[in-house]
């Protein structure tokens, strides 16, 4: 698997993704707000202005990347880095957001993301990353406990428990 910049080779994959998420009725995780987007031109534009501080569209500047198996060109899913954090990121969101396709899952892919997303964070310049879930997605704590996530504390956000784990490099 690789970590790639969204392009044109990806787009008809790209918004096979969004509508698989949307139809499961699930949180389109690390994609930048793709499920406002039906162009993809113009999410693509949105993406790349989003990882420049002078041209962002959000409230941080962004990095995102597709995760795509090598064997079959296939995406397999999305990561995201926000490479600064304001306060709802540092209380709630983290660096990190990623997702996987659901006939991919628990198979690997989550673990083998975060880690590469990981080694992105590093040459971007972020050393010390947050990452957060909800207490209740085990297979996300397990995901980031795998990469040496090392739980801080546990925070309510809208009745929902948060885990806020860091990496240090």
């Amino acid at each position: 698997m690789k970590l790639v910049k969204p392009s044109k080779k990806y787009e008809l994959q790209v918004m096979e993704y969004r509508n698989e998420f949307i139809s499961n009725g699930e949180d389109l995780a690390g994609t930048s707000y793709l499920r406002q987007y039906e162009d993809y031109e113009e999410w693509l534009k949105f993406v790349r202005d989003n990882e420049l501080e002078e041209t962002k569209h959000s409230e941080v500047a962004a990095s995102v990347l597709l995760a795509i198996r090598e064997d079959d060109d296939r995406l397999i899913g999305f990561t995201n880095i926000r490479h600064d954090l304001n306060d709802y990121l540092f209380n709630y969101g983290g660096h990190i957001g990623y997702s996987v396709r659901k006939e991919e899952r628990r198979k690997g892919y989550a673990t083998e993301i975060l880690k590469q997303t990981l080694e992105e964070c590093r040459r971007i310049g972020v050393t010390r990353v947050l990452l957060t879930c909800d207490k209740s997605n085990i297979a996300s704590c397990k995901v980031i406990q795998a990469n040496n996530g090392e739980l801080e504390n546990e925070v309510m956000n809208d009745g929902e428990l948060i885990q806020r784990y860091w990496i240090n490099f």
